[in-house]
């Protein structure tokens, strides 16, 4: 019975995370956590239109659509168009907007290092021979501007010192008899960008346009995610009624997708590790939400909205919000409600979201990422002292009366039935619940993921330096030493245990900490950081309870003969 419970420990602690997370991106329908296959090759261009007729290049198109009908992006462009990229720059943001539809087509932040070329910055949004992702607004419903249509460029083209807005202006020509004007207003310091549609009638009839507005990339996993653990890349739709609903590009390749089609709230997003783009829409203002497959390789997520009817000599104006930034919790808060859900946590999001919330407030006195990781492990293990010191109490008698286990063991190893009776009788003499350590640990567990999810998600880890050689929590020790120092304390762990007799055991209980230690070896060094301390105080508090039971720590090295 002994044997089986440190047996059971181990796959709690040895497997329980891979095997957890791994049922969880499953059953979300996202790829196998450990080893996901890779993404799809790399778009060799950008296409010129698509297949449902959503136009997505810059390539100019020379003849008219025939008009959509409502609810319908267009299938085609409504002018022949010359792209000319406008560069326009903040203090965090540098973006680039073509005078083709006035979309925007780069985004790069100032204050963010590239995955894998930390010496340049990084770039979320982007139109190139390797990268399609772009944010995408026009007019539906009759023949009149889209994002495929020529357009005159206003504005200065960066924030000024002293200056806290910036106004980029974007106008197209008179298309049957209506105007659209894109107005992009950037702040100081924000990611958030205000954007207006105003829509000018110059004709003689009345006019009952749509709005749509759209986030447009290939399917293609973001450069320099690791292959040991995977995270979401895709469109996200939130409503007040279906809340937070991640949907895989496989999903919409297979026109499975579910989603709330209609809504007078929320949002729609592109989102990966770290980053994310949404278009936001005051409450109250009714819209369609859409995902689709537009052309090779290239999928939209987006919203359609009615203009109403504008009437001849006037004009009628949309107001939006397009987000494209760093998944900041605080920031994407204040913003709207449940952005902050971009920053995926999971199902155990109730727990996440307050151990974050105390990682901040600690970052706040320590003013170091690395040293708060180790200041909320430290109160988590406080918090749990009494339920660890049950368990290692539990552990330490089993310890004491394991030399009368082995000893009956081999007296009676020919009567299976009899040593079994032998045992419960001396566990009921001694008082001894072979399984009280295992429920204190397995209460934990819950917590220990949930933190899990807050390091690996939380983008204030990106470049952020701990001490000495780490100068990146977010990324594996270039040298190996956190985890060398993982495996030593995992594997101490370990001696600490008395061996079992049996060998197969024996050989379980040293080799499935050893590969639960290789895989770490390529995480980020911030959860390396949080596991090694978790290792040595759980190590200290075990062999404090041990020697004041009378239970000196030992060390059991492994016997594989």
């Amino acid at each position: 019975m002994n044997d089986i419970r440190r047996t059971i420990l181990w796959v709690i602690f040895g497997f329980s995370m891979v095997l957890l997370w791994d049922a969880w991106q499953v059953h979300n329908g996202q790829k196998a956590t450990f080893f996901p296959k890779p993404g799809a090759a790399p778009v060799a261009a950008a296409p010129a239109s698509t297949a449902s007729g959503v136009p997505t290049a810059s390539a100019p198109v020379a003849t008219a659509a025939t008009a959509a009908t409502p609810g319908q992006v267009p299938a085609g462009a409504a002018t022949a168009s010359a792209s000319e990229p406008i560069e326009v720059s903040t203090d965090v943001l540098k973006l680039r907007f073509d005078t083709e539809g006035g979309t925007l087509t780069r985004a790069e932040f100032t204050q963010h290092k590239d995955m894998v070329d930390s010496k340049l910055p990084f770039v979320l949004l982007d139109q190139s021979p390797v990268r399609v992702y772009t944010a995408q607004t026009g007019l539906i419903g009759g023949n009149f501007p889209t994002h495929k249509s020529a357009m005159r460029f206003a504005g200065e083209k960066s924030l000024k010192d002293g200056q806290n807005e910036l106004t980029v202006r974007f106008e197209s020509e008179v298309q049957n008899g209506v105007k659209l004007v894109k107005t992009y207003t950037l702040q100081r310091g924000s990611y958030a960008i205000g954007v207006k549609h105003e829509v000018v009638n110059t004709g003689t009839a009345a006019v009952s346009p749509q709005l749509y507005l759209q986030l447009v990339r290939d399917g293609n996993k973001p450069a320099g995610e690791s292959s040991f653990y995977s995270t979401f890349t895709g469109p996200a739709i939130y409503t007040d009624a279906k809340k937070y609903h991640k949907v895989e590009f496989s999903d919409i390749e297979k026109n499975k997708a579910e989603i709330d089609k209609t809504s007078p709230n929320g949002y729609v997003a592109m989102v990966q590790h770290y980053f994310a783009s949404a278009w936001l829409l005051g409450d109250g203002i009714h819209r369609e939400n859409f995902v689709r497959k537009v052309d090779n390789n290239l999928y939209a997520v987006g919203m359609i909205t009615p203009v109403a009817d504008v009437a001849p000599g006037q004009s009628k104006t949309v107001s939006s919000q397009l987000f494209v930034g760093p998944q900041e919790e605080k920031v994407l808060e204040a913003l709207a409600p449940g952005l902050d859900l971009l920053k995926d946590y999971g199902w155990l999001a109730m727990l996440s979201k307050p151990l974050y919330w105390l990682l901040d407030k600690l970052f706040g006195i320590l003013q170091n990422w690395g040293w708060s990781i180790v200041a909320l492990v430290l109160l988590l293990k406080i918090a749990f002292y009494w339920l660890n010191a049950k368990a290692y109490s539990s552990m330490a008698k089993m310890k004491a009366i394991n030399p009368k286990i082995m000893e009956m063991r081999e007296r009676l190893k020919g009567d299976p039935q009899k040593m079994q009776q032998e045992m419960m009788r001396i566990y009921r003499e001694e008082k001894v619940n072979p399984m009280g350590g295992c429920f204190p640990i397995m209460i934990q567990i819950p917590v220990f993921i949930a933190l899990y999810w807050v390091l690996l998600s939380t983008v204030e880890m990106r470049n952020a330096p701990w001490t000495l050689w780490i100068h990146d929590l977010s990324a594996p020790d270039p040298f190996f030493i956190l985890p060398l120092v993982m495996t030593l304390t995992t594997l101490l762990q370990t001696a600490l245990n008395p061996a079992p007799p049996d060998p197969m055991q024996a050989k379980m209980m040293w080799i499935m900490p050893l590969v639960f230690s290789v895989m770490f070896f390529f995480f980020p060094s911030g959860l390396v950081l949080y596991w090694i301390t978790n290792n040595v105080l759980s190590i200290a508090q075990q062999w404090i309870i041990n020697t004041r039971m009378g239970v000196p720590p030992q060390f059991n090295l492994p016997k594989f003969k």
